[in-house]
């Protein structure tokens, strides 16, 4: 019975690690210019979430760096996406999933404007 109870101890304490370790959702830029805002609203609507570069230390978004996204759970989104030069693009329905990363490209980018 005790290995028992110190089987299931160990398992519980091993999954609180993993847990511990999971990243969560990231946003991989690989557009060639630095991001300097990022909103996501469920796709095909114009709720738009906060500016999630601001949870990067120099809030902004490099060419090849990864951003952190919180308090957004898994489904399908459209992002806005905006830049130094004042430029905003939209990505349309973009599938995020739990504890995975998700890119945008230069060709993701769709209705440009200054």
């Amino acid at each position: 019975m005790r290995c028992m109870l110190g089987l299931v101890l160990l398992l519980f304490a091993g999954a609180g690690d993993v847990a511990a370790q999971s990243k969560g959702i990231r946003l991989w830029n690989l557009t060639t210019s630095t991001i300097s805002g990022f909103q996501l609203s469920p796709a095909g609507t114009d709720a738009w979430g906060p500016n999630q570069t601001l949870n990067d230390r120099d809030k902004e978004v490099d060419h090849n760096e990864r951003l952190r996204i919180t308090s957004v759970e898994p489904g399908r989104y459209d992002a806005k996406v905006s830049y130094r030069d004042s430029r905003q693009c939209l990505v349309r329905d973009i599938e995020i999933r739990a504890d995975a990363v998700f890119s945008i490209a230069d060709k993701d980018l769709k209705d440009c404007s200054k």
